[in-house]
């Protein structure tokens, strides 16, 4: 009876687990590059139960074998193995503004932040008030030669992530530029976007904010060749790989199983003080 207190407790506690995975799911539904969590669990080994009461071990010249019958198997639990991280690709959301880009396939782009470079998929940037690409936080965003500098109006992102501006408008840096006037006559490369991946994505770590970084497992980022990369869309964001109605429906489910389990919990608990308050006195 013990045993099954154990039993139950650790489902309920496995329940709890996954129930902050899906509501970390839903707080985070419309965060632009974020992916959902899930919690994986792992059963406890199985015990054999055998009737106790019988003799069944049966002795020969070579050794012995159990013949006690067998009355079945007896889980022993479960626990939260890992939070596993889907990385599928999110939905693109046309924006049309130009400081917005988002990855079509596997890849991470390269930021720049106060506790060191970071990975993200979350490519709404602005431009601060030095011209440099940054977050929202203000993070540098890296071109394979460093920070990106860029004037608006005066640059555009091909699908490979080739940063071009029209050079008769870069070298005045108080020159203003409008859609209008600039006919792109006067294309000069300034850079290519930073864009990374690890050998086992599986195993990066969040730091919030759709940021990632790179752990000994997942192995150091790489920046992807030609022909590797992800298509680069400028003027869209990548929402986030998380299906509410589906995270509704595991949350009814996670409830029942709570429940369930708690109510395993209760009726040991029940028996066990039956047993002391009946059984033992008599």
């Amino acid at each position: 009876m013990v045993r099954g207190l154990f039993t139950g407790a650790s489902g309920m506690v496995v329940q709890m687990d996954r129930m902050d995975e899906i509501a970390n799911n839903l707080a985070n539904v419309d965060l632009t590059g974020y992916k959902k969590d899930t919690a994986i669990q792992k059963a406890f080994p199985e015990m054999l139960m055998h009737r106790l009461n019988d003799d069944g071990v049966h002795v020969f010249p070579v050794g012995s074998v159990d013949t006690t019958p067998l009355v079945g198997k007896l889980g022993t639990g479960v626990e939260t193995n890992e939070v596993f991280t889907n990385f599928s690709q999110g939905a693109m959301k046309q924006t049309e503004n130009d400081f917005d880009m988002a990855l079509e396939g596997p890849g991470f782009l390269v930021v720049q932040t106060p506790l060191g470079e970071r990975m993200t998929r979350n490519g709404s940037f602005v431009l601060n008030s030095d011209g440099y690409l940054v977050t929202s936080s203000g993070d540098y965003v890296m071109g394979e030669n460093g920070p990106i500098k860029l004037k608006k109006n005066n640059f555009v992102v091909d699908q490979d992530g080739v940063v071009w501006q029209n050079a008769t408008f870069a070298a005045d840096d108080k020159r203003l530029v409008s859609q209008a006037e600039n006919t792109w006559d006067n294309l000069q490369r300034v850079d290519r976007l930073q864009i990374v991946d690890v050998k086992r994505d599986r195993y990066l770590q969040k730091q919030g904010n759709s940021y990632w970084q790179s752990t000994d497992a997942s192995g150091p980022p790489d920046i992807l060749p030609a022909g590797a990369r992800p298509k680069v869309r400028q003027g869209f964001l990548e929402g986030s790989n998380v299906n509410p109605v589906q995270e509704m429906v595991e949350m009814i489910e996670v409830n029942r199983a709570y429940d369930a389990n708690q109510k395993t919990v209760q009726t040991e608990d029940a028996l066990i003080g039956k047993l002391w308050n009946e059984v033992v006195k008599v």
